[in-house]
């Protein structure tokens, strides 16, 4: 499955958060820019690592009018306990049926421990204030990815 082209529009979605509130791309254009992450599974490490930059890093997203949100298959109660756990302050995304993962082109086969298996591939999609792509990150590191997204952002 191929990723979506810079400059296009952003895959359409509406999804609920961990609040199971639908949560629309659309409510978000030409209001705020979204970071929109996939990550594979919530309370696993790299996406606690992941979730906890953000979380501490959320003024400066703030000051850049960004929205962010967490994007994975898990169901709406997990994604409340990682919230409470973690203390996160901003929204996680339930994709159970993966249907917005794979428009985004990042549900495909993944290897690990000797296993193949179908899953998230841990990416990152910028998006514009008019909803188009802006930028994606195919290669994310964990340990620096709020970083390397407010980079990114601060460019635009």
């Amino acid at each position: 499955m191929a990723l979506p082209k810079i400059g296009n529009l952003a895959p359409a979605f509406s999804l609920k958060n961990q609040n199971n509130e639908l949560v629309k791309l659309s409510d978000f254009r030409d209001k705020a820019n979204v970071v929109l992450y996939f990550y594979p599974k919530a309370m696993t490490p790299g996406c606690t690592t992941q979730a906890c930059g953000i979380r501490d890093t959320f003024s400066e997203f703030k000051k850049l009018k960004t929205k962010v949100f967490g994007l994975s298959p898990d169901p709406v109660p997990r994604l409340q306990k990682f919230i409470e756990k973690q203390e996160l302050n901003f929204d996680l995304l339930s994709d159970e049926d993966h249907k917005v993962a794979e428009r985004y082109g990042i549900w495909g086969l993944k290897k690990f421990m000797g296993r193949e298996f179908m899953g998230i591939i841990r990416s990152t999609f910028i998006i514009n204030k008019e909803g188009k792509l802006a930028h994606i990150m195919e290669k994310v590191n964990t340990k620096t990815h709020h970083d390397d997204v407010l980079s990114i952002l601060k460019e635009m």
